[in-house]
């Protein structure tokens, strides 16, 4: 495995649950990755509507997922988003937002390559 890939992903735990998934492991990764999509929408939309609940409920579920699949970064990155929430400090989401993008498009890419293929 690349080090990119370790550098965005927990590949023990994902190996984990490809083991304990068997067949039903790519079934669990497409639906983290169309989930994901609706979470960063629903994330895009809280920033938009200025709502610091929203993003911290929003940015909380994406946190969930993204801890469950290994994806460490991108779990850190919502995590400091649910705390902006919180705290009701939304003055920096919108880039924090773009992270995440990012960060789900670079997650996307490797969970495609390396567990889709």
């Amino acid at each position: 495995m690349s080090e990119e890939l370790s550098a965005h992903l927990d590949i023990d735990a994902l190996e984990m649950l490809k083991e304990i998934m068997e067949d039903e492991f790519s079934l669990l990764v497409n639906t983290f990755l169309t989930d994901a999509l609706e979470r960063i929408e629903q994330i895009n939309t809280a920033i938009t509507d200025n709502s610091a609940e929203d993003i911290r409920r929003a940015a909380h579920s994406f946190k969930g997922s993204s801890a469950n699949i290994g994806a460490h970064v991108l779990q850190g990155i919502c995590l400091t988003l649910e705390t902006a929430g919180h705290d009701g400090d939304i003055s920096q989401v919108s880039e924090m937002a773009v992270k995440i993008e990012e960060e789900f498009s670079i997650i996307s890419q490797l969970l495609k390559t390396n567990y889709l293929a």
